[in-house]
């Protein structure tokens, strides 16, 4: 695991392209506190989604936030991003361990299958990801499964990510769960302001360390 790398915890904003303005709403996210950030952009062609990817890792120097690429390792060795996030349907999490070095953070979704969870905690990655926990524009169609499964993923060794329709207001169930990070897409990006979004995370962030302390 890399745990140098991965921050311990907070608010993963996912970039999901192709979007005007995404680099600049992702500096937002930033200023909010997003401590981690994802690209994906399933539509665009390879040269635009480079220069968009090295936006985005050259806008996260500053903010010392990491950049993971969703599935496409050759886009994260091009563009100089810290990690990639595997799907069900992607490479196996050793094979992309051994090629991209201990240094790499590597995620992994889970859906809402722990036995994959296990798994997968058992292949060096750095993350677990679970969801859809609420109904999500982003992926209106996934199958919903109960924060119950985040207690459970919790003792796997690996941070726990859930995603799914997740806002400030249904936020705080899910980090008493096990949840180290909150990913959100529509959340942040599909605000009309992301800094104002971002920053409704990390406040409940902060609430839930101060109880928790």
């Amino acid at each position: 695991m890399n745990a140098a790398r991965l921050p311990s915890g907070g608010l993963y904003a996912i970039a999901n392209g192709p979007c005007e303005g995404l680099v600049d709403r992702a500096i937002e996210a930033m200023h909010g506190g997003a401590c981690m950030l994802q690209y994906r952009d399933l539509h665009s062609d390879s040269t635009h989604r480079l220069d968009i990817a090295r936006a985005l890792v050259a806008a996260t120097q500053p903010f010392n936030v990491p950049v993971i690429i969703d599935h496409d390792l050759d886009l994260m060795r091009a563009s100089g991003a810290a990690g990639v996030h595997l799907g069900s349907m992607d490479d196996d999490p050793v094979a992309v361990r051994a090629s991209l070095g201990p240094d790499a953070i590597i995620g992994v979704s889970c859906y809402g299958d722990l036995e994959r969870a296990r798994a997968m905690a058992a292949k060096d990655v750095d993350y677990l990801s679970f969801g859809a926990f609420h109904p999500s524009p982003s992926k209106p169609h996934a199958r919903q499964v109960s924060p119950e499964l985040l207690r459970e993923a919790a003792s796997l060794g690996p941070a726990v990510v859930a995603i799914g329709g997740i806002t400030p207001d249904n936020g705080a169930a899910l980090l008493a769960a096990g949840a180290d990070f909150l990913a959100s897409i529509s959340g942040v990006f599909g605000s009309t302001d992301p800094r104002a979004a971002a920053r409704r995370f990390h406040t409940l962030f902060d609430a839930t360390r101060a109880v928790s302390s």
